[in-house]
């Protein structure tokens, strides 16, 4: 079995007999052994859990019994998804111990496809914070392109863990970027589907669970891989409505099979912001790499056009409205007892007087938020941007920071203007790899799509992958 196997592949190769699952989840457990010392993206790993999976796999492929789209394949999960019998901490001490008996639906329907789940993933404390992964519960996690950097965050375990090879595909959670800042960091394909295509429970929805629950409306799940045709296959497996989930979206499709998708891009008007108006600053050579990848969309027969200012700022909305829906009161008691401990900024939360004008105004603003991305996509059948401002950070910020000349007054929050303007709409949206700077960093293009457009997001991706393959430059510390 290759270092770097596809899910697409991986699965072919089982269920036509040339690969054992066990073999599959030997090789993958060998090298999660080797490397993640160095890397940290795994918080819970049980092999033996792992190869009587695989065993269970490998007795109904000898029975002849029918075999589900990811029957054998081993896949990672981030931390703050519910997996019956493995710990979920979400990176905080309140949690520690705690090993819930119930799959969140996301992981109930990879089972259910014969996926193995290999253990869980690193992630920030409740997720909160873009630039790094680092929990008291679970340490740091380190870059696999350059062990001094940063993973971004929140789901920094499973962007790592897919990138050096320790797991074909992992699950991530996206509630500011938390997918997509990671997979740019990290040199893989990562998709916030449309809010509501991957049902959340009962993370994000049981109350029973301060700070595992919060982020009801801004959440998404969705898979980080190293192929589009990856994605898409876990896409398919996770979509549909769950009765537990009020906001899950029916299935409007089914197969999303590469080959259903016209490889060009003749009929789209795709707009670019390098960097919303020249209101966010962004490294030059971030800049250059993605003026190159909207170039090769015109290559690829879309109409590419300017946007000078595509929406008003949307940190400032997030911020409000993370602490809306993080369910402060049940947080109280949580806070005033790991506040040693404790993420910062959820103590800031819970601590802050907070007054009704400031919800209501972030809820405004959200509605305005939304109505102008309406319009954009009246105009775009995709908006193409970076992913990040910056390629991965140093795991010691410089002070003061800087991007592109420019002094960013609050480094917590820097990564975050391309991406979360989309958790606050629900729009789907892609990180691509599209190039390495001079320091052998991956750098990330954001694709969007309008309102339920996933299967445009999804191919725009698969044409651009077509033309501009990310999948062989390999991490130097996988080999």
């Amino acid at each position: 079995m290759e270092p770097f196997p596809t899910v697409v592949g991986l699965r072919q190769r089982i269920a036509d007999g040339g690969l054992s699952p066990v073999e599959a989840a030997e090789v993958v457990l060998a090298r999660i052994d080797a490397m993640d010392g160095a890397v940290n993206a795994f918080c819970a790993l049980e092999p033996e859990n792992v190869l009587a999976q695989a065993r269970r796999a490998e007795r109904a492929v000898a029975r002849g019994e029918p075999l589900g789209p990811l029957h054998g394949v081993p896949l990672a999960v981030k931390d703050l998804i519910f997996a019956a019998g493995l710990p979920i901490s979400g990176g905080s001490e309140a949690y520690r111990g705690f090993t819930p008996d119930i799959d969140d639906v996301a992981v109930e329907r990879l089972r259910a496809a014969g996926a193995i789940v290999l253990g869980k993933t690193n992630a920030n404390e409740f997720g909160v914070g873009a630039n790094t992964t680092d929990s008291p519960t679970g340490g740091t996690t380190r870059n696999p392109w350059d062990l001094g950097r940063a993973v971004g965050g929140s789901s920094g375990g499973s962007a790592a863990a897919v990138a050096a090879g320790m797991a074909p595909a992992a699950l991530g959670s996206d509630g500011g970027g938390s997918i997509r800042i990671p997979s740019s960091f990290c040199g893989i394909y990562g998709l916030k589907p449309s809010f509501g295509r991957i049902p959340l429970y009962p993370g994000c929805r049981d109350p029973r669970y301060p700070g595992l629950s919060a982020w009801e409306s801004l959440e998404h799940i969705g898979p980080m891989t190293r192929t589009v045709a990856d994605a898409a296959l876990l896409l398919d497996v996770l979509t549909g409505p769950d009765p537990r989930d009020r906001h899950s979206l029916p299935r409007e499709f089914g197969a999303l099979a590469p080959g259903a998708f016209d490889p060009r891009l003749d009929e789209l008007t795709v707009g670019f912001s390098p960097d919303l108006g020249g209101g966010t600053p962004v490294e030059p050579e971030v800049r250059t790499l993605v003026e190159r990848a909207a170039a090769q969309f015109e290559a690829l027969g879309a109409r590419v056009e300017p946007v000078d200012r595509p929406f008003a700022d949307p940190v400032p909305i997030l911020a409000a409205t993370i602490p809306l829906e993080f369910d402060l009161g049940s947080m109280r008691p949580l806070v005033d007892a790991h506040r040693a401990t404790l993420n910062s900024r959820i103590a800031e939360w819970v601590d802050t007087e907070w007054r009704g004008e400031d919800f209501s105004d972030a809820l405004t603003a959200r509605k305005r938020l939304a109505l102008e991305v309406a319009e954009l996509f009246g105009r775009y059948d995709l908006l193409l941007t970076p992913t990040t401002p910056t390629p991965a950070l140093p795991l010691e910020l410089p002070q003061p920071m800087t991007i592109g000349g420019h002094k960013i007054a609050d480094p917590r929050r820097m990564l975050q203007p391309f991406v979360c303007a989309f958790n606050l709409t629900g729009n789907p949206a892609a990180s691509l790899p599209c190039g390495f700077t001079a320091d052998g960093l991956p750098v990330g293009l954001q694709v969007v799509g309008g309102h339920l457009a996933d299967l445009l997001v999804l191919r725009a991706s698969l044409a651009y992958e077509a033309i501009a393959p990310w999948d062989r430059p390999r991490p130097p510390l996988s080999a």
